[in-house]
């Protein structure tokens, strides 16, 4: 998508937001009902064959030319596509914005995979069961539908880059306030905030790489940044498990999302536009 492209993005990230508000709930259900081998089975099954039929009907590129009315090729891109426009692979490594992308989004999911693998946890050394747990992370999901559509919408409004900032603040917010909350509904909230933090970040971030460095090359590039987000979402969750056996307690745990969520902001903030 070349016009609105933050809206579109936004409505496609809803899917996600919705998988998290639905799937906690239905495999504490079937977990409660079966126990975790067979829920986890089910669910394997029930992805698997749903996303093979989904796969059925989509196309390389709806964007390229296609048999018209009249039966002559017609191409069906916007005549101002920027599809040929932008950076290439080695333009872009070369500047220092791409590096900043990437550590930014490894800080930025090394934070947010901490906080989805241990909320639930956490929640139990409030004395709340299992399934309270997973009406917390469940919030976090519905929360993040509407975030992910608002920062949508805000990206074709103010820019990427701008839209980053707030749901940064937004993170940091709600990390400082789980640092004192130590009451089930306190948890809650920091749900909601963490939510449109989580939910609009992840939203942002592919239309931040295409205003920056065009989409000329976007798939590799964007597969570079969102693999810099995989190492960092990967070693968030043991780190955070090892430091919490160390101290029996989360508070430093946050602490360091807190901090690296700073950084990320600032990084952010640096950022100037590519000549």
């Amino acid at each position: 998508f070349t016009r609105n492209r933050g809206t579109m993005t936004g409505i496609v990230k809803v899917g996600t937001g919705a998988g998290q508000f639905i799937i906690p709930l239905a495999v504490s259900l079937l977990i409660a009902g079966y126990g975790w081998r067979t829920a986890f089975a089910i669910l394997s099954a029930s992805v698997s064959s749903l996303l093979f039929f989904i796969a059925l009907l989509l196309r390389r590129d709806p964007g390229r030319p296609g048999p018209g009315p009249d039966g002559k090729k017609t191409a069906w891109r916007d005549k101002q596509d920027s599809a040929g426009q932008g950076l290439s692979i080695r333009e872009t490594i070369r500047t220092r914005q791409f590096g900043t992308v990437c550590i930014v989004n490894l800080n930025t999911v090394f934070c947010l995979m901490i906080i989805m693998v241990h909320i639930v946890p956490h929640a139990r050394d409030f004395g709340a069961s299992g399934a309270v747990g997973a009406g917390v992370l469940a919030t976090i999901g519905g929360v993040s539908m509407a975030g992910r559509f608002i920062t949508g919408i805000a990206v074709d409004r103010m820019g990427s880059r701008k839209a980053m900032i707030v749901c940064l603040h937004l993170l940091i917010g709600a990390l400082l306030w789980l640092q004192v909350a130590d009451e089930l509904w306190m948890l809650y909230l920091f749900a909601v905030v963490y939510g449109m933090a989580h939910g609009g970040f992840f939203t942002a971030i592919s239309p931040l790489v295409a205003e920056f460095f065009g989409i000329t090359a976007h798939g590799l590039l964007f597969g570079i940044v969102s693999f810099s987000g995989n190492v960092g979402g990967a070693a968030g969750p043991v780190l955070a498990g090892y430091i919490f056996d160390l101290t029996a307690a989360y508070q430093a745990v946050f602490w360091l999302c807190t901090l690296l969520s700073g950084l990320g902001l600032g990084l952010i903030w640096s950022l100037k536009p590519i000549r």
